[in-house]
């Protein structure tokens, strides 16, 4: 299959297009825009300048990726949109390139971004992340691996959410959810650790054990953060999870759900 641009297709200067790419009518790329082999761009979509976009990704319509960042700081400085092999891009999402203080926004492979979802400037989204319809990020914050955001879900600005967490639907995210909780409730709480999305990407019984052992230490026990941090070191000090959540709570400057 050789490379596919529609007649009605807008294509500015400096534009890399990889092989068998396909491009639907009316659609405008800007400036200095990157697009990996394989990559499917549908109807009626915009991508700004300085926008990368990898190989085997699939952008439906209406979407406008790269466009200037809603933040009042920003004075044109030079800043782009990367994303990653694999994603797949509803209708109708946004995503805005970075501004002077990351340089970048950026997207992980294997991504699905789901109708009307939204990413801001200078976020991280990782690999394997699902946002369904509405989930909206605001600027700076980061997702991490596997982490999946429920619809309308609304994630305050400089918020990162660990590797496979879950978020309730509709829910507002003002503080930092670490890895592999479920957070949900008005004002958003720990419900518990992500137990079918574990299941489902091969963690063991027992590292599912352990991560809720550890969890009921710091939300659950009574005894101070500090405290139950001290507890997790000791008691799980070669549990590479475990770790990863002691180093999450300990990093965070937002709070902890």
């Amino acid at each position: 299959m050789s490379t596919n641009i529609h007649p009605n297709t807008i294509i500015g200067e400096n534009v890399t297009i990889g092989e068998n790419v396909t491009i639907g009518p009316y659609t405008v790329i800007d400036d200095e825009v990157t697009i990996g082999d394989g990559t499917s761009i549908g109807n009626l979509n915009t991508i700004k300048k300085y926008t990368k976009i990898g190989k085997n990704c699939q952008i439906f319509h209406n979407c406008v990726i790269g466009e200037l960042p809603q933040d009042l700081k920003f004075d044109g400085e030079k800043t782009s949109v990367k994303i990653g092999d694999e994603t797949i891009i509803r209708e109708f999402v946004t995503i805005h390139r970075g501004t002077r203080a990351r340089g970048e926004t950026t997207i992980g492979n294997n991504v699905i971004l789901m109708a009307y979802a939204h990413v801001a400037h200078d976020c991280i989204v990782g690999n394997n992340v699902t946002m369904i319809n509405l989930a909206t990020l605001g600027g700076h914050v980061e997702i991490g691996d596997w982490a999946m955001l429920s619809g309308g879900a609304m994630v305050h600005q400089f918020v990162r959410i660990g590797a496979h967490a879950f978020i309730g639907g509709l829910f507002r995210v003002g503080q930092d959810v670490p890895p592999f909780v479920m957070a949900v409730g008005e004002p958003l709480k720990y419900g518990g650790i992500n137990s079918v999305g574990l299941r489902r990407r091969g963690f063991s019984s027992k590292n599912r054990i352990n991560i809720k052992r550890a969890y009921r230490y710091y939300f659950r026990s009574g005894l101070k953060p500090s405290e139950a941090l001290e507890k997790m070191k000791s008691e799980f000090h070669n549990d590479k999870n475990i770790l990863s959540i002691v180093n999450f709570i300990e990093d965070s400057k937002r709070g902890i759900i």
